[in-house]
């Protein structure tokens, strides 16, 4: 269901963003003037799309992966536990640390206006926090369950 919901939420913004800028180069070209708030929107939510993408693409294993160097430890199933304990901590460390930039950057934008919508600055850096805050569960909950690295991705590589 959250997968379905991310992907709708992706597309929804991509189509929003693409109606924007089509219908600003129609007006800019054909007409000579445009809409000034349709950059203001696609920057908006080309931010919002590419971090619900990131969020929805963790659980299923999309990120970039080298699991070419722990290809070697498949036969030996408690050292490649262990990788995916020491794995899934370092996404948690990183996963905090950009919640934590995040954080601030929204503190700061608060107060602040975007120059034409007038919509809160705040909103550009909170998908940064939301998806690292999700990710970060999700590493967690993985790291509790123990659940093993997915190593069937050496198929994808040419």
């Amino acid at each position: 269901m959250w997968q379905r919901l991310g992907e709708g939420a992706m597309a929804l913004c991509l189509a929003v963003m693409a109606l924007a800028v089509f219908i600003n180069v129609v007006l800019r070209y054909g007409f000579g003037s445009g809409v000034a708030a349709s950059e203001e929107l696609a920057r908006l939510l080309f931010v919002w799309m590419v971090f619900i993408g990131a969020t929805a693409a963790y659980p299923l294993g999309e990120h970039m992966a080298f699991t070419s160097l722990l290809l070697p430890l498949r036969r030996r199933q408690r050292v490649l536990l262990a990788a995916a304990a020491l794995i899934r901590l370092a996404v948690i460390a990183a996963a905090v640390m950009v919640a934590w930039g995040a954080w601030q950057q929204v503190v700061v934008g608060k107060d602040s206006r975007s120059v034409v919508l007038g919509y809160s600055n705040a909103l550009l850096p909170l998908p940064a926090l939301l998806s690292s805050v999700l990710i970060a569960l999700m590493a967690l909950w993985q790291l509790v369950r123990a659940e093993p690295l997915d190593l069937g991705h050496e198929l994808e590589v040419e």
